[in-house]
């Protein structure tokens, strides 16, 4: 099995890794670069998005015609793994979530007409975008076909929505947004996804969630939808297709998940080996202490299959497979990895990494939701079993 990057990923890899090391890990150093919401300031963020396009890193994921750089599933995996060793470098380069799934979404379903409108103006970084699915309980969450609320009743030429949605991640910033609702009480094809535009009547924020760990732009938001109206010409795909349109997108938004938390997850080592080379106690250099040597080989360890999950999930999605189970097992471990490596590190840190001195406990908070979204870890194990258990030889098949 040849593992070796292609020359044109290779030198896209070097690109991110020179600019986290060389731009953005000096800016995230810098108290004064953070915002609200413990994220980048906002003019900060433009300088660097500016660095990002003129070093050839924006929008990774998306066809040259339109700006991007055009790499492949794998290539994305690789570079996301060096933006993400900092907490600016997906954002900086417009593939961050969820604005990436959004883009790739609309690049794979989205008409000419829809990619024009909603899309290429995510690309261009002129707008930021949000998914708008999730519900308060009694409502969707994991099970979005069979628990949706929301409704879009048709009226004249247009539908008209109703319902309530949390949780919606970047809402209070976004321009463009993409809605799941009930069209009809079909089981199999009773959602639909469409567009709207922040502009539109007939929907607002109810208030912005706290939450534990830190946000992204535009917070996690409470929305009310009270006669939104949203024309046919908006909907994605075709009416009853919603869950095709969803499973499309989180389907590959999952794994690019994983491919950013992977490059968190080397990062919080990275963070922890000076300090254990140097640091000495009772009589030893920490890194000469077996128990410690243990705590790092399982944290690398889980990186590392980690990686080759998610590599091979990749490698399946660019031929053609949608690899359900690659990207659920990648997701579960990866999750796992990341909290492993995080929480190894502030150990090791002692008092220090479980000060703000270093981002380890920003990046333990951020750590924790990685079990819960797309999907929570119990979820992603019952598709694993499903699998398993559809054909348990076919499972282990050699490709």
């Amino acid at each position: 099995m040849d593992l070796t990057l292609p020359a044109d990923v290779e030198a896209v890899r070097l690109r991110a890794k020179r600019f986290v090391d060389e731009v953005l890990l000096p800016a995230e150093a810098d108290p004064a670069s953070f915002g609200e919401g413990e994220n980048v300031r906002l003019d900060l963020l433009e300088a660097l998005r500016a660095q990002a396009k003129a070093r050839g890193l924006w929008c990774p994921q998306m066809p040259q015609e339109r700006g991007g750089q055009g790499l492949p599933t794998i290539g994305m995996a690789v570079v996301y793994e060096e933006l993400g060793r900092s907490r600016f470098g997906p954002v900086a380069c417009n593939c961050a979530a969820p604005d990436d799934g959004n883009m790739l979404v609309l690049e794979k379903v989205g008409t000419p007409e829809q990619k024009t409108c909603w899309l290429q103006p995510i690309v261009d970084g002129k707008v930021r975008s949000s998914i708008v699915m999730t519900e308060p309980a009694p409502g969707s969450g994991s099970d979005p076909a069979g628990m949706m609320l929301t409704r879009a009743e048709k009226r004249n030429d247009r539908y008209v929505v109703s319902g309530r949605k949390w949780f919606i991640t970047g809402a209070e910033g976004a321009a463009h947004f993409i809605l799941l609702a009930r069209t009809s009480d079909d089981p199999r094809r009773g959602l639909t996804a469409m567009l709207f535009h922040k502009d539109q009547p007939g929907w607002r924020v109810l208030r912005r969630i706290p939450i534990m760990g830190p946000e992204e732009h535009g917070g996690h938001c409470e929305v009310e939808l009270d006669g939104l109206e949203v024309p046919f010409e908006a909907v994605l795909l075709e009416e009853g297709l919603g869950m095709k349109v969803t499973q499309i997108r989180l389907g590959i938004a999952r794994l690019t998940h994983c491919m950013r938390w992977l490059g968190m997850a080397r990062r919080a080592l990275e963070i922890a080996d000076p300090y254990v080379r140097e640091r000495r106690a009772f009589g030893q250099r920490l890194a000469e202490k077996e128990s410690v040597q243990a705590m790092l080989g399982e944290a690398a360890m889980a990186i590392e299959i980690g990686r080759l999950l998610t590599m091979r999930a990749a490698a399946k999605i660019d031929a053609g497979d949608k690899a359900q189970k690659e990207v659920s097992m990648a997701k579960i471990q990866v999750a796992d990895a990341l909290h492993r490596a995080v929480d190894t590190a502030i150990q090791l840190l002692g008092a220090k990494g479980y000060s703000k001195d270093t981002p380890l406990e920003w990046m333990y908070r951020y750590a924790r939701q990685a079990r819960l979204v797309d999907g929570a870890s119990e979820v992603h194990r019952m598709v694993v079993a499903r699998e398993l258990l559809r054909d348990v030889g076919g499972f282990f098949a050699w490709p």
